[in-house]
């Protein structure tokens, strides 16, 4: 049975859900520049800081996902390709510094939330962010950010994993190549998420 966008994200049922949408990543010290010009190409930035304005008005908890490591790497496994590459450059993500900072254009609040990782490609696991959720009586996940390739697909089958539904907001996201992203989006995310443009999830807001 087919759910009406409305009934996933309104009367305060949804949480927003930023995926790196950090400076080190997508932003001006992205280590990844492929990446961050898919980005400023799609208006990814731009698109989210809408719907996070728009999720605060409807009293729609925003929460940010980031990633950021200690300059000693301990507590961040090297078990996969992705790890090796990005741990062996001394500079990417470091806690404490600009790398891991949230874009300034996504427009962040003081009473938005943020779950902070140093291991993996996705959320959920191992962080504090479905308890955070459950607290906030939250059962549909709202994704944004990067990427299609590895880390919207690791939060959105978290999310099912944990019992949430997922929608993702289809132009606030993004991968490379874009022709790929787009078949990942339909052969793969579509069967675990409900695929909205923003616009359609802020109007699904309104009470």
């Amino acid at each position: 049975m087919s759910i009406s966008l409305s009934d996933l994200v309104g009367d305060r049922r949804a949480a927003v859900l930023t995926m790196e949408i950090q400076r080190g990543v997508v932003g001006d010290l992205s280590s990844f520049p492929e990446l961050a010009h898919e980005v400023e190409r799609v208006g990814v930035v731009r698109h989210s800081a809408r719907l996070l304005a728009a999720a605060r008005r409807a009293g729609v908890p925003v929460v940010h996902c980031t990633a950021g490591f200690r300059s000693d790497r301990l507590g961040s496994p090297v078990n996969a390709p992705l790890m090796t590459a990005v741990l062996r450059r001394p500079e990417h993500l470091l806690e404490e510094t600009a790398a891991v900072e949230l874009i300034a254009a996504l427009g962040a609040e003081p009473t938005d939330l943020v779950s902070h990782r140093r291991h993996g490609v996705s959320p959920f696991v191992g962080t504090t962010l479905d308890p955070t959720l459950r607290a906030l009586g939250v059962s549909t996940v709202v994704a944004t950010g990067v990427s299609v390739n590895l880390g919207i697909i690791g939060l959105a089958v978290e999310a099912v994993d944990l019992g949430y539904r997922v929608v993702v907001a289809t132009d606030a996201v993004a991968g490379i190549p874009a022709d790929y992203a787009d078949q990942v989006m339909r052969h793969t995310l579509s069967l675990v998420a409900t695929l909205a443009t923003v616009d359609d999830i802020i109007a699904a807001f309104a009470p």
